[in-house]
């Protein structure tokens, strides 16, 4: 943690910036949202990249665009009043080869960095990934088949990169997730508004992916799918674990999945820490999934000083995750004599979590932690706990579940459903 924060304290400080500022309108850019501004912003990126770095500067205006490319050392200033709005065509985003095939990764996104240093997004202005489009088709195919998520671009994407900054910046509409930093260190992401509609499908807000060293703070996320998502799909050399050392502070969660580590978590995640954050209407608080096949080390998780209204439910730390979420209306139910199965590297392991200091009021169930037969979920503590909820709390195939000073309350029935579980402190609501 004081390793994450000196981080954060160097990289608020500005940076000299070799190349100056390059002026998008300068290199033709028209800001006028109808005109394809492309090329003269990626010119404007381009000459920064090859004076060594500067500020790529948006006044205030529209400026259309397919995918752009970043390079080392560049900041984009995207002023107040100014947006970048991408363009709603397929083709415009598909990668060059990728014709035929399938997947996400056919698609660059809106804003594109490999193997980069020093990136920052900034400026008080708006990107905009003009998603409506796609939303139909992908909500189609989602419910034909329940948990299908159609390949689409993403609004901005990161990979291999060290010291990127998105802040004081509104990201809004993109066709899937809206930023996804993969495979770096250090990353900061402070003060941003995420917006997309409430059932606009895997519009993800903010998925840290095998990251390590990141501070998500003072934003304000309502999307349709995970407010959050740490990921850790595969493992980095040189390192136990994928993704560790990642705070979420001082949030505010509207629609959305919630505050999620998963599905994928072959990777490990180590030392999440998650607090002072407020969840309203969001269709899960705390949730941590993922499946026999994708799962790896998941522990050390804290989350602490957390007000949530009207969630659905408040927990869920789940090893039989199907790709669906609370609201689904295909939603499949839990196996109800699964037997133990080999443990491999890709068996979910979920341990030494900490809940404290949190109040919740839940639209349906309190929550689940639902482990394996071959992987129990274990040591997890509820610590000045109050969850309100219409019913019972689910523990299943978990050990060394300890509720202290907190207490679980519902409208029907008992307040909790145990099996195969050894829990501490539950009494009777």
């Amino acid at each position: 943690m004081k390793k994450l924060l000196s981080f954060l304290a160097v990289s608020l400080v500005c940076k000299a910036h070799a190349g100056g500022t390059f002026e998008v309108r300068a290199f033709g850019a028209t800001g006028d949202g109808k005109t394809l501004d492309t090329g003269a912003i990626q010119a404007a990126l381009d000459r920064c990249g090859q004076a060594g770095g500067g500020i790529v500067h948006f006044a205030p205006g529209v400026y259309l665009t397919k995918p752009l490319f970043l390079s080392t050392k560049t900041t984009l200033q995207i002023d107040p009043g100014a947006k970048l709005l991408g363009t709603d065509e397929p083709g415009d985003y598909t990668k060059t080869g990728a014709k035929g095939k399938t997947g996400s990764a056919s698609f660059n996104g809106l804003i594109n960095g490999k193997n980069l240093t020093d990136i920052t997004i900034s400026g008080g202005g708006t990107i905009d990934g003009a998603g409506a489009r796609w939303w139909v088709p992908a909500e189609a195919a989602r419910e034909k088949t329940p948990g299908y998520s159609m390949p689409r671009p993403r609004m901005i994407s990161i990979a291999n990169s060290r010291n990127v900054r998105v802040t004081d910046v509104t990201l809004q509409n993109s066709p899937s997730y809206h930023f996804v930093p993969a495979d770096c260190e250090n990353v900061l992401v402070s003060n941003v508004t995420v917006l997309a509609p409430e059932r606009s499908p895997n519009t993800d807000a903010i998925d840290p992916s095998a990251c390590k060293n990141v501070l998500i703070t003072k934003c304000r996320i309502d999307v349709g799918d995970d407010n959050v998502a740490i990921k850790s799909g595969h493992k980095v050399e040189g390192r136990e674990f994928a993704c560790e050392d990642i705070t979420v502070t001082d949030c505010v969660f509207l629609h959305g999945h919630g505050m999620s580590i998963g599905s994928e978590s072959t990777g490990g995640v180590h030392n999440v820490n998650v607090k002072n954050c407020v969840f309203v209407n969001t269709e899960n608080g705390l949730r941590i999934k993922s499946q026999r096949g994708k799962g790896g080390v998941v522990e050390n998780i804290n989350y602490s000083d957390l007000v949530m209204t009207n969630v659905d439910p408040a927990i869920t730390f789940t090893c039989y995750y199907q790709q669906n979420s609370a609201g689904d209306p295909s939603q499949k139910p839990l196996p109800q004599d699964d037997s133990a199965q080999p443990v491999t590297q890709g068996t979910p392991v979920f341990r030494d979590i900490h809940v404290s200091n949190v109040t919740a009021t839940c639209q349906r169930s309190a929550g689940l932690i639902v482990g394996l037969p071959e992987s129990v979920i274990s040591n997890v503590v509820f610590s000045n706990v109050q969850i309100t909820a219409v019913s019972a709390f689910k523990i299943e195939n978990a050990s060394g579940i300890q509720f202290k000073n907190s207490r679980v309350s519902v409208q029907n029935g008992e307040a909790f459903a145990l099996k195969n579980a050894k829990v501490e402190g539950v009494g009777k609501e």
